[in-house]
């Protein structure tokens, strides 16, 4: 995956130890799971592939955990088959803009609500696990949330500090820095994401 113009997810095969290095050897750091907090499958984006001394295929996979930004190793068959998207989403908190483009082509663009300087948004390389409706019966977070990769210190989010983005039903803070760590969108503005965005789009919060 290049993580802008083409990215490759996989659910896990099989509950394999996430490894530091391409290695049987190597410290384990996590081991795949096979559901989100919120109880969909799990998601894992692929960021590039290793055949080791042995003629054993390893692959370095992003990690739905904190610390954020943690990547690590697993053997290529404990994945399952891969799935291609075209498509990345960057958030900048500065300007309180996030933008999609799919393949390389910006397709749209929306003012948000970020998190507040006491509970900010993190910055870093994240993707998307799950797109939820209704979540929470649908008032809070509007019509549809996406979950990410990305933990916040605290969040909107009540599956154990998730990064959501979802809509909302206080428009009138956005733009703005009203939550936990969540990215807010207005409920018109996530409606017209959900048709563009797929799982597994890579996340750029800057």
């Amino acid at each position: 995956s290049d993580e802008r113009k083409v990215s490759r997810w996989a659910h896990a095969s099989r509950t394999a130890e996430v490894r530091t290095r391409p290695r049987g050897s190597a410290r384990a750091i996590a081991r795949l799971r096979f559901f989100t907090e919120d109880g969909v499958s799990e998601k894992y984006l692929v960021l590039r592939r290793h055949l080791d001394s042995k003629g054993r295929k390893w692959v370095r996979i992003r990690l739905p955990m904190r610390p954020n930004g943690t990547t690590g190793w697993v053997r290529r068959e404990a994945l399952g088959d891969y799935r291609i998207v075209r498509t990345h989403l960057r958030v900048n908190r500065r300007t309180l803009r996030a933008t999609l483009y799919k393949k390389g082509r910006k397709i749209f663009s929306t003012r948000i609500g970020v998190g507040a300087r006491s509970t900010p948004t993190p910055a870093g390389r994240f993707y998307i696990r799950e797109r939820l409706r209704n979540l929470g019966g649908g008032e809070i977070y509007g019509p549809w949330a996406f979950g990410t990769s990305a933990y916040s210190v605290l969040s909107d989010w009540p599956g154990g500090g998730v990064i959501g983005i979802h809509g909302t039903n206080q428009p009138e803070l956005i733009p703005g820095r009203p939550s936990h760590g969540c990215i807010r969108m207005r409920n018109r503005d996530i409606s017209r994401l959900v048709k563009l965005m797929p799982i597994g789009t890579p996340v750029q919060i800057l």
